[in-house]
């Protein structure tokens, strides 16, 4: 397959927050005296493009083909386009976007000084196969280009987009091309050519408003839910009529507001006040748009510029985007707000996986590493990443400078590589390729970031201090209550880091490596047993916080029963002492419900869940949030972060009790293992496994009895477990199968 790095653009002028540039058009017209036997066609748009065959708009997704760092990854997607050519006259015509090539919106993290910045640019590579001869057509000085419509486009600000500026035709052979100009060569960046294998972001569904009401000369439309995409505009417009929609997810004392997810608070000098904005101006009559080259994370949507005959619901549509995840696995019991809490927590996972894992879908839109992680379980048993996971990687590979350090968003340029990381956010390099092998059997990540890791934990070794343990970068993150220091948070994550990397290298085959990632933890392991248990009768942890006793469990920090019953009791009692509301942050919350529903709390795991006063996940419900929240106690912060989504896991894995793989022996291995709040009469959940479906509904009976109905496909190996405090009734065959099984209470 060709990568071609011959570069084009239609001009050398970059667009910025105060100059406008055109999104140009560009197009290359071919005649076929005799139809190709084969057409393939591969292009690298960056940062964004369009690809039209004869009119027809076959681009693989939206925002293609990736986001990246060119000078780290050059992205091309692949086309078969013979299904769209002709006898006689073609063209093959795109469209470019500023992108990441240009992100003068992400000011904030220096995305508008990193050295790659041009105007976006094409390459192509059209191999046709004629009379059984090649030949291949690449981007240069016969590809004409014009100002399209699109007067202004960025990633985070917005777009703007002027129908009087419309070209009839334009992608189509026989337009009227005196005026077009010859596009220019650029400057190859001195990014890897990569195919991109990740799944591509789709509109997976539409949504009416569910309210229009009156603010000033403005019209409001609430469309019920937080979620990510573009709103399409349908307006009867007249001749230059100038529209303007700002999106958001906050109507504050009654007032749409964007304040939350803006970083010019106050305005900064030649800064915009504004974000996530669409603005139309009307060739006048009925007319459609929706923008190209941008998104938006919104439940609001505030029109300014029309009448009120013009304010109605078919005005606006919202177009729900996410990357083409699928659907893998779900929850459903009879607790209402852990139900809703499951449907939050999915949508939250959708509207912040757009190409990879983000962070929030308006205000930042970048890949932070702990995010990713965070959520890395719980996305695996809902939907199907690992294709996405695995571009991703490739990138933080990339990303990773020779020293061995990783930056805390992925892409970037020069920011983050000297703060907001560390080992909780750098453990995506090693975590998402374990999730991915430990629950589908898939070895692909693991494999691409065999030497990174490696080269990861030896820089980790670097910064350990005389004790032996890590400080780096940020710990518990987002916690309500005592946080405890990086020190610990970190030597548990690395120790974590290396016991999964351990895992991951003898899947591979790399014995050596597993043996030296055992070492390593090995070593971790013994200082933080030595330094931070800091009361050996009590096994009380470093940090005297929920944070703190909960990973030293969850993590295997200790070594026997009495240990852990002792680090157990502490944890309850810290529990107990904030009347059993969670004290964690982002880093505690993954784990210590997990802990508390091994050891036959799951009472009080569902209860500082789903509680309806702060701080607690039920408190985001009684708030009327529709989707998770960045702080677990909500604040003028954003209302659509996905990395507090464990719970999901926690309902599938827990509480229904679907346990891929849990002893390392296989993606086709499972134990059935759930729990049995007493305020739940039922709880049903179903995982897609590699070997298909894993269903389990378990019930409360009225005799006492708890009956499990469980659905298993063929091919998979299956245990079952009963939870603390009960039994099951019967002897188990040798071999688990599809059936019902029954548990008594001790």
């Amino acid at each position: 397959m060709l990568f071609s790095t011959k570069f084009i653009s239609a001009t050398a002028e970059r667009a910025s927050l105060t100059k406008s540039v055109h999104a140009p058009y560009l197009r290359r017209d071919l005649v076929f005296e005799k139809l190709p036997e084969s057409a393939k066609l591969t292009v690298c748009g960056l940062g964004f493009y369009e690809l039209y065959v004869n009119g027809k708009n076959i681009t693989r997704g939206r925002l293609s083909p990736y986001i990246v760092n060119p000078d780290q990854v050059l992205p091309y997607d692949f086309y078969d386009i013979l299904p769209y050519l002709v006898y006689g006259e073609n063209t093959i015509a795109f469209i470019l976007g500023n992108g990441m090539q240009n992100a003068f919106g992400g000011f904030i993290w220096s995305f508008d000084k990193n050295k790659y910045d041009s105007a976006p640019k094409l390459a192509f590579a059209l191999e046709l196969k004629i009379d059984g001869e090649y030949t291949v057509t690449e981007a240069d000085e016969r590809v004409l280009t014009h100002p399209s419509p699109i007067w202004f486009d960025d990633l985070r600000m917005g777009e703007k987009y002027d129908a009087r500026k419309e070209i009839p035709n334009w992608n189509l052979p026989g337009c009227d091309t005196s005026d077009w100009t010859p596009a220019i060569a650029a400057r190859a960046d001195a990014g890897e050519e990569m195919q991109v294998d990740a799944k591509p972001i789709i509109k997976t569904r539409e949504i009416a408003p569910v309210s229009i009401t009156r603010e000033g000369e403005s019209y409001i439309y609430d469309f019920g839910e937080n979620n990510t995409g573009l709103t399409r505009l349908h307006v009867n417009g007249t001749f230059g009529q100038h529209i303007t929609v700002d999106h958001g997810e906050w109507i504050k004392d009654g007032v749409f507001t964007q304040q939350n997810i803006l970083f010019t608070q106050p305005p900064a000098i030649g800064k915009p006040k504004y974000t996530q904005r669409t603005e139309y101006i009307c060739r006048g009559g009925d007319e459609t748009y929706t923008p190209k080259f941008t998104y938006y994370g919104f439940r609001y949507a505030k029109v300014s510029g029309i009448t009120e005959e013009q304010a109605t619901p078919e005005l606006l549509t919202y177009e729900v985007m996410s990357t083409d995840l699928g659907s893998r696995g779900d929850f459903v019991s009879s607790n209402e707000t852990l139900n809703t809490l499951q449907e939050m927590t999915r949508r939250s996972t959708v509207s912040n996986f757009l190409h990879f894992p983000v962070d929030c879908p308006h205000r930042e839109k970048n890949g932070w590493t702990a995010d990713a992680a965070l959520s890395a379980e719980q996305t695996t048993m809902n939907f199907a990443p690992e294709d996405n996971y695995l571009m991703w990687i490739k990138c933080l590979c990339r990303a990773l400078t020779y020293r061995g350090v990783l930056p805390g968003i992925v892409p970037t340029g020069k920011w983050g590589h000297s703060g907001c990381n560390g080992p909780a956010w750098d453990q995506a390099l090693i975590h998402l390729p374990y999730i991915s092998a430990r629950l589908r059997g898939d070895l692909r990540a693991a494999r691409e970031a065999a030497p990174a890791m490696l080269r990861y934990l030896h820089y980790l070794r670097t910064r350990m201090d005389e004790r032996g343990l890590l400080s780096i970068g940020l710990g518990d993150w987002c916690s309500p209550g005592p946080r405890p220091s990086n020190i610990i948070t970190d030597s548990i994550i690395s120790y974590s880091m290396g016991i999964q990397a351990a895992y991951l290298f003898r899947q591979l085959g790399m014995e050596l490596e597993a043996e030296y990632c055992d070492g390593f933890a090995a070593a971790l392991k013994k200082s933080i047993r030595e330094h931070l248990i800091e009361d050996r009768e009590t096994v009380r942890m470093h940090g005297d916080c929920q944070t703190s006793q909960a990973m030293a469990i969850y993590y295997g920090i200790l070594d026997t029963d009495a240990e852990r019953e002792a680090a157990l009791k502490l944890l309850l009692q810290y529990i107990h002492d904030k009347d059993d509301h969670l004290t964690t942050g982002v880093l505690g919350a993954r784990v210590m419900f997990r802990v508390l529903c091994d050891y036959g709390y799951q009472d009080l795991a569902v209860k500082l869940i789903t509680r309806p006063d702060p701080p607690s996940y039920g408190f985001m419900i009684e708030m009327g949030y529709t989707t998770l929240t960045e702080k677990i106690v909500p604040s003028e912060n954003s209302f659509n972060h996905h990395f507090f989504g464990d719970i999901s896991a926690l309902m599938i894995e827990y509480l229904a009790g679907i346990r891929i793989n849990p002893d390392g022996l296989g993606a086709n291995t499972v134990l059935i293992a759930p729990t049995f709040p007493s305020d739940m009469s039922f709880a049903e959940a179903h995982h897609d496994s590699v070997c298909g479906e894993v269903r389990v509904r378990w019930e409360k009976e009225s005799d006492g009895r708890i009956s499990l109905y469980l659905t298993l496909p063929l091919g998979i190996s299956a245990s079952l477990r009963a939870p603390v405090g009960y039994s099951i009734a019967d002897a188990l065959p040798d071999t688990l199968t599809s059936g019902t099984y029954t548990f008594l209470k001790n």
